[in-house]
């Protein structure tokens, strides 16, 4: 059944796509090309539903999503439209009035800026030790349950997944496969072709990344899929942005290659474009959850990086790190999508899976990976074979897929008791829509006093100062709730909260 309206929309019962995806996919086009203009009034859910004959909830699902890339804006009680290619898009209020539309726990705009300043004037009283020294540290029946009853830290920094919520039968049968691999005289440095061609198949599904086996490179995560970037394009003294604050691990990769790091600040939705010197050979970046901030970067902003990236030839490395796991709609489009030419994408299955699996990929326009593949050769550098056939029969049965069903379920239930155990603070809490931490941004002198008071009550805590390059200009902690149960997530923001 296929139903027309006067908007250039279609939808098809009979596709595979779901509704909702193919409603979203074609007013993302309508908008691209200019059959939307901004500013341009979309119908209402209600209104669109009823011409095309679908639930309302299809519409939903597809408006929030194109929400949540940036294409529409919001208007309180006057609707939904098209919003302005070439501005942010999406302003930080809209951004809050998104997270309440979707469920969040409501907070009025004037509510936020009343806890805000509460949180704030209290955290200073207590960090001059008007109420951190008494009671609330020296006698609270926390810490002795922490420390003094014999329970192990709870530890809150980020980094690290749930690995016990593996399927040990699948894990089993990954395992017995590839011991029926036999040696390799001289390993691909592509990596395995039934892998690279499932990889692909994954990464459309997932990511909706437009790319083929000829586009895959199979790696042994991010970090040495940047290293082997850098080995081929970066010479000693190029000149390499890096989010500010951002990912140590990646300055370090680029810093051992010869690289000078340029630090790139970064706002609430990731890298600022305007702010990006035109002398960088290559720039790293977190789009689809900035770490460790937590923003993410909004359509118009992507097609400026992209449009800057262009100007100057520079490339985009895109670290998709913990990309398959959002909570308010479907994860956002790849930033390599946009660009394929111009973007290199790098993921893995550490936070997907184990670090331990020790494998990832690199996705490039295929003359790049050919580059990038003979260095590899010439660096004598490959990925384990046997792990390469444990995974692909994991994706071939289709068993990492549901893997990462149940791990969205599990952090969603871990990232919703964080804004509810903290409470009033939960309207500080930023990046909460995606991946496997948050952060409260916190005035810079509080912080060192909140991070040594939380592990005296057993709470393991990190902070933003050392994701700089240069000095610290953004201050708080930062929670990961990946390795964490959900009882000491809720118990380690009970007592943040208790200290705030």
């Amino acid at each position: 059944m296929r139903t027309h309206i006067d908007l250039p929309l279609v939808v098809d019962r009979l596709a595979p796509a779901p509704l909702a995806v193919q409603l979203g996919d074609q007013l993302r086009e309508a908008m691209r090309g200019g059959a939307l203009k901004a500013g341009e009034r979309l119908p209402s859910t209600r209104g669109l539903a009823g011409v095309l004959g679908v639930s309302r909830t299809v519409v939903t699902e597809a408006y929030q999503q194109l929400y949540a890339e940036g294409w529409l804006d919001g208007r309180h009680g006057s609707g939904t439209y098209v919003a302005t290619i070439g501005d942010s898009m999406i302003t930080n209020d809209a951004v809050a009035g998104q997270r309440r539309s979707r469920g969040n726990p409501a907070r009025s705009r004037t509510g936020d800026a009343q806890v805000g300043a509460d949180v704030r004037e209290s955290v200073h009283d207590h960090a001059q030790g008007h109420h951190l020294q008494g009671h609330h540290l020296q006698g609270h029946h926390l810490q002795g349950h922490h420390l003094q009853g014999g329970h192990a830290h709870v530890d809150l920094r980020p980094g690290r997944p749930w690995v016990s919520g593996y399927d040990a039968a699948a894990w089993r049968r990954a395992w017995r496969s590839a011991g029926e691999l036999p040696p390799s005289a001289w390993p691909d440095p592509y990596g395995h072709p039934e892998l690279r061609e499932l990889l692909a198949g994954h990464l459309r599904r997932a990511r909706a990344v437009p790319a083929g086996a000829p586009n895959v490179m199979v790696t042994r995560g991010t970090g040495h899929g940047l290293d082997l970037i850098a080995a081929t394009l970066i010479r000693p003294g190029d000149r390499v942005g890096v989010e500010e604050p951002g990912y140590g691990k990646a300055r370090n990769v680029l810093a051992a290659r010869g690289a000078e790091i340029v630090p790139c600040p970064v706002d609430r939705q990731g890298v600022m474009v305007e702010e990006l010197p035109d002398d960088l050979r290559v720039i790293y970046t977190t789009p689809a959850h900035q770490y460790p901030c937590g923003g993410r970067l909004p359509i118009a902003r992507r097609e400026r990086l992209l449009a800057w990236a262009r100007r100057t030839g520079a490339i985009v490395i895109e670290d998709d790190y913990d990309a398959e796991f959002r909570y308010d709609v479907a994860p956002l489009p790849a930033l390599y999508g946009l660009d394929p030419g111009r973007v290199v994408l790098l993921g893995t299955l550490s936070k997907s899976l184990s670090p331990d699996v020790g494998l990832g990929w690199l996705v490039a326009s295929e003359d790049l990976l050919d580059e990038i593949a003979r260095r590899r050769h010439d660096l004598s550098d490959r990925t384990s074979g046997p792990v390469q056939k444990a995974v692909a029969t994991l994706l071939e049965r289709g068993d990492l897929d549901r893997h990462l069903r149940r791990m969205r379920l599990e952090y969603a239930r871990r990232r919703a008791a964080i804004v509810e155990a903290l409470g009033p603070l939960g309207s500080l809490v930023q990046g909460d829509t995606a991946g496997l931490h948050v952060m409260i941004e916190l005035p810079a002198e509080v912080v060192p006093e909140l991070v040594k008071r939380a592990e005296e009550r057993g709470v393991l805590l990190d902070t933003t100062e050392r994701h700089h390059h240069g000095p610290p200009r953004v201050h708080g902690i930062v929670l990961g709730y990946g390795s964490a149960s959900l009882a000491e997530v809720k118990r380690g923001c009970a007592v943040i909260r208790e200290l705030l």
